[in-house]
């Protein structure tokens, strides 16, 4: 690093590693969570001509208001709720850290979404992890006392959780929301493909909103993130929100794709049923164990998974290892994709324990 750079920016910032994504140029692609379905070739011309009417040399909508009544109806949000866009969640995540005050707290389980610990980082919060039991469940007791004694301004809870794809007791969740003043954050980006939410409980409790994304659901492509809360809460943090941040080409593209409502959740349901195909299928090998996901992939335990993925990756098909993450020795994590696709995955798998 040269001299200048290297005394001008901050320590803790040099000492951390740049979130990492992998090249995948003619890879079948499966490390991400995102959809395996490109837009249908009958939508591609309606597609243009409605880009074609953006007005590019002026500034985006400042609140998207046709974007946030698109969202509303595709996700069932009622009127009385409030929704905040971001840039993708991570930019949702980040303003909520923004919120807070020099030397608060930012608490999640883990292993979970490093996001939230690197986002503490840059906005220089204190960051606690509160570490989940062998069956990646959140232990109540441990939970609550962390809770007591770090005194957290927000706590972040994926819902389901990534990386290891279940949900949560929801009576646990419940009783975290209501032991703590801290502002709980359960990000739902894999709504589509669980089997609860907690979006009918935000009016029940004062400190809890949602994140959701569009990136799950087919529109990685598109950086669109929700936050669902009350208005009031949704108005003092509109505050933070950088102006004019969900960009022309996002909110059209958004405001025509996900007008598609019976497309996308036809996709999620095709998806659901390669989930529960793929993980009988990687169930049988005997060597493999795996985890039950209420997600769009699963996480599973492989004897020699360095190996694995490289000889997956020399076959073009490239996974998420997270071998060396604590708690997660040997595991590796793969994207649902479509038949064909976890069909090539299946294939190298079991050819490598034959």
């Amino acid at each position: 690093m040269n001299n200048f750079i290297n005394s001008w920016l901050r320590p803790d910032i040099q000492a951390i590693n740049a979130y990492h994504v992998p090249a995948s140029d003619g890879m079948i692609k499966l490390d991400a969570m995102e959809s395996p379905f490109p837009l249908p070739d009958e939508l591609i011309g309606q597609y243009l001509a409605y880009l074609a009417d953006s007005e590019l040399n002026r500034y985006p909508n400042p609140s998207a208001i046709e974007l946030q009544k698109t969202l509303r109806k595709l996700m069932d949000i009622p009127d009385d709720l409030g929704v905040l866009l971001g840039n993708g969640s991570d930019e949702l995540i980040q303003l909520l850290a923004l919120a807070c005050d020099t030397n608060d707290t930012i608490l999640s389980v883990e292993p979970s979404f490093v996001m939230y610990g690197m986002i503490a980082k840059f906005t220089r919060l204190n960051y606690q992890g509160v570490d989940l039991n062998d069956d990646f469940e959140i232990d109540l007791n441990v939970m609550l006392r962390s809770i007591e004694t770090h005194q957290p301004k927000l706590i972040f809870i994926a819902y389901p959780n990534n990386p290891t794809g279940n949900t949560f007791d929801r009576t646990v969740i419940e009783k975290i929301i209501t032991s703590t003043q801290a502002l709980v954050v359960l990000d739902e980006a894999y709504y589509a493909y669980a089997n609860d939410s907690f979006l009918d409980d935000i009016k029940k409790y004062p400190n809890l909103v949602l994140l959701r994304t569009v990136s799950k659901i087919g529109f990685a492509g598109l950086r669109l993130g929700l936050l669902i809360g009350a208005q009031d809460t949704v108005a003092q943090l509109d505050k933070l929100r950088l102006p004019y941040n969900i960009n022309t080409l996002t909110q059209v593209s958004a405001n025509f794709l996900l007008r598609e409502k019976d497309e996308i959740n036809k996709n999620a349901q095709i998806i659901l049923s390669e989930r529960t195909q793929l993980s009988a299928t990687l169930s049988a090998i005997n060597v493999l164990k795996v985890y039950p996901s209420q997600a769009n992939f699963i996480l599973f335990k492989a004897p020699n998974a360095n190996e694995l993925f490289k000889v997956l990756k020399q076959k073009g098909v490239l996974i998420k290892n997270l071998s060396s993450a604590p708690k997660l020795t040997d595991c590796l994590r793969v994207t649902v994709g479509s038949g064909e696709q976890n069909q090539q995955f299946i294939n190298i798998v079991e050819a490598f324990y034959g």
